[in-house]
């Protein structure tokens, strides 16, 4: 059973930064490509980051590259996501997401397991 746990969230101005963390409660969590999704009041889920096994390799949302920056530590089970430069439009409840092996994605439907989200929110 893969569980997978958000924290870090909360309520930060326009232009702050806040920083999520994922913790996997796996065997071996350098088997899981990870990836980071967020979805905004009243819309659809939408890719954010994705980050390979060994953490070598990312791909971003175009909408975030320049202000997000995606991490691991396999040594602690961890997956991370730094962002600055926050803006109102961030406002999202933020979730991520982990599969065993595969290239990086921004498909949903290529991650097979999920966490309960945390929520941020950036005030104007």
């Amino acid at each position: 059973q893969v569980q997978l746990v958000e924290s870090g969230g909360g309520l930060v101005q326009a232009g702050g930064s806040l920083s999520l963390s994922c913790a996997a409660s796996v065997r071996t969590f350098s088997d899981y490509r990870m990836g980071w999704f967020r979805q905004p009041p009243g819309q659809e889920r939408e890719f954010v980051a994705s980050i390979s096994r060994t953490g070598v390799s990312t791909y971003y949302s175009d909408s975030v590259k320049d202000r997000l920056i995606v991490s691991r530590d396999n040594a602690k089970n961890t997956a991370y996501l730094q962002m600055k430069r926050l803006e109102p439009e961030d406002t999202a409840v933020y979730y991520c997401a982990a599969t065993i092996g595969g290239g990086l994605s921004g498909l949903i439907s290529t991650y097979d397991y999920w966490g309960q989200g945390t929520q941020v929110t950036v005030s104007s």
